[in-house]
């Protein structure tokens, strides 16, 4: 009796641990299938193209704020909002009588200082004449002076040695000493006129620097007929573009501020934009920012034109983001292609879609059929003999839908989508964003479709 105790003992302990082992091993290779609720798809290959949504506003090829240089009275308007100017066409007239009087005074002073300069060329020219005939005479007188004051010497030493001979009386020697003398004064008197004739030269330098200021004086009122002529000129505003005038500030026998001289910055005239080409202005999401590229295709649509979709490409990505209540962003600029582009006005609002990424022929799964757990990505796959296997997979691009299988999978696989239940936190990360795509259509981010352009 106390055997069979002893081998039902073991008996029962042996069953015990068959049951520990059994439903161990089970809980570490679940053996999932269909029938557990699991939803099976084939990965398969197929097109994928990630969008990224913006909403923006339309803006022209140029806008430009046209103020007036001249102060003054409108007497002429000759334009108004939605005309179509060329470069070069009248815009405002003001009145010009001021700026008129200002251009004959500075043509006045311009003729006074150019009378002044003729004068003060003369003068020197006849100063330079008078020089080189004074130094002529001078130098004339000097050599005869010379020649005197030798003759007297001569005749005054005969007259002593006669004198001291006794052949000649002492009145002839004061003669001879009278001529010499006079001689030697005449002497001395050209020499000096040969100094004054250095003081000649340094007034005629005078007079070349009285010519020089008379040139400057001339050379400043041209600068100044010029200003008043501009001034005159400013007083006729003309189209500094080809465009279309947007916005009209002012009316005819209104008196405008200078743009230039006021220290409001003056009175803005008009607006004038230029529609040859029109862009929309984006705001992209950092997050999203990555995917964007210059000449990437463009969707774009606008409330005014439902059912019109414009085309357009990418034409510049701003490097450096603008914050706004803690939110970054990046601006984008789109070039609106094609004839239909001029129903767009400026400020309009603009829905548009950039075709980020497109990529044809790909192998595809479900989204919510990828696992993800420590930084690795898994799929369950079935195996022909009815049992589940999970495998590890590299992934590449997602629409948000489907995503792309870049190793790990084959075409044909079929592929165990676990239930809800069983979600991983990525699959819900993915289920809160398209939650959140759709509460908010205008930020929808990389939440694109899964199909061919």
């Amino acid at each position: 009796m106390k055997k069979w105790r002893i081998v039902l003992l073991i008996l029962l302990i042996s069953a015990g641990i068959a049951w520990v082992v059994f439903f161990s091993g089970k809980g570490d290779n679940p053996e999932p299938d269909a029938g557990d609720g699991k939803e099976i798809v084939m990965a398969q290959k197929g097109d994928i193209l990630v969008v990224v949504e913006a909403t923006g506003r339309v803006i022209p090829n140029q806008e430009v704020e046209i103020k007036c240089k001249a102060s003054g009275e409108i007497t002429s308007l000759p334009v108004d909002v939605s005309d179509t100017v060329q470069k070069g066409d009248l815009l405002l007239q003001l009145n010009p009588e001021d700026e008129e009087r200002s251009v004959r005074r500075a043509e006045v002073a311009l003729a006074v200082s150019q009378a002044r300069q003729k004068q003060a060329n003369l003068n020197l020219n006849i100063a330079e004449r008078n020089l080189v005939t004074e130094e002529a005479r001078t130098r004339a007188a000097l050599v005869s002076a010379e020649a005197k004051l030798q003759e007297a010497r001569f005749k005054r030493e005969r007259v002593e040695q006669l004198l001291d001979k006794k052949m000649a009386s002492p009145e002839e020697l004061d003669v001879a000493r009278t001529v010499y003398a006079q001689a030697e004064a005449e002497h001395e008197t050209a020499k000096a006129r040969m100094e004054d004739l250095k003081t000649a030269a340094i007034q005629i330098e005078t007079k070349r620097e009285e010519v020089k200021i008379a040139e400057a004086a001339v050379e400043t009122d041209k600068i100044n007929l010029s200003d008043a002529a501009q001034r005159l000129a400013d007083t006729t505003l003309v189209a500094p573009i080809d465009g279309i005038v947007a916005v009209k500030n002012v009316q005819v026998g209104q008196i405008i501020a200078s743009g230039i001289n006021n220290v409001g910055g003056g009175t803005t005239v008009m607006t004038l934009v230029d529609l040859s080409r029109i862009f929309i202005l984006v705001s992209v999401d950092e997050s999203d920012i990555g995917q964007v590229r210059i000449g990437q295709i463009v969707d774009i649509t606008v409330d005014a034109h439902p059912g019109i979709q414009f085309p357009g490409s990418v034409d510049r990505v701003a490097v450096k983001g603008a914050i706004t209540s803690n939110v970054v962003t990046f601006e984008v600029k789109v070039e609106v292609k094609g004839q239909d582009r001029n129903l767009l006005k400026p400020e309009m609002t603009a829905n548009v879609e950039i075709m980020a990424v497109e990529k044809k022929g790909v192998l595809l799964v479900p989204l919510k059929a990828i696992e993800r757990k420590r930084n690795e990505q898994f799929v369950t796959v079935g195996k022909a003999d009815g049992t589940d296997e999970r495998k590890k997979v590299t992934t590449g691009v997602t629409d948000g839908v489907s995503v792309e299988i870049l190793s790990g999978l084959q075409k044909g696989d079929q592929i165990a989508i676990p239930s809800k239940g069983a979600q991983s936190r990525w699959q819900v990360d993915s289920d809160k964003n398209g939650d959140n795509a759709r509460k908010n259509p205008k930020r929808m981010g990389l939440m694109g479709r899964g199909h061919g352009r």
